[in-house]
């Protein structure tokens, strides 16, 4: 059993509640596209309320503000399913219909012990590690990727 897993972590600001016509687009094709992301081979986990996504789950004090989150077995296979699964692909195409653009960087990557699940704290933390420093062990993204670390996976607390 691996002892490191890949964390994502994305947030975006909508330019209209979610129950509005123009979100529409992206509400209705959140079951279709987590859905592909749960049956590919090295996904892990994904963040969902009861609802079966994460629309509803608090990031911020904005509520236009909506968080996804996944794990997976390797960068790798993320990018697999972020850039070459054609749905996807598509659906970042059309990110500007539904999202505002941000100043900061919405998204990162880092390692976490296998099995660990990350409270909204941590995930907001290694966002904002991100933005603050751009890519480190700590928090990456796709163009300067950090290796597994070396050793045993033990969480600090």
């Amino acid at each position: 059993m691996a002892e490191w897993e890949l964390a994502q972590i994305n947030i975006g600001r909508l330019v209209a509640p979610l129950d509005d016509p123009r979100i529409a687009g992206f509400v209705e094709q959140l079951d279709s596209i987590n859905g592909m992301a749960e049956r590919m081979t090295d996904f892990r986990w994904r963040l969902q309320s009861d609802a079966g996504n994460a629309t509803d789950i608090v990031f911020s004090d904005d509520p236009f503000v909506i968080v996804n989150m996944s794990v997976w077995d390797s960068v790798e296979s993320l990018r697999q399913f972020t850039y070459r699964l054609r749905e996807h692909v598509q659906a970042l195409r059309d990110r500007a219909q539904w999202f505002e653009k941000l100043a900061l960087p919405h998204h990162c990557l880092w390692w976490l012990p296998a099995g660990h699940r990350p409270p909204v704290a941590e995930r907001r933390q290694r966002l904002e590690h991100y933005q603050r420093h751009g890519p480190t062990p700590e928090a990456f993204w796709f163009g300067r990727e950090f290796p597994e670390p070396v050793g045993e996976a033990v969480l600090s607390r």
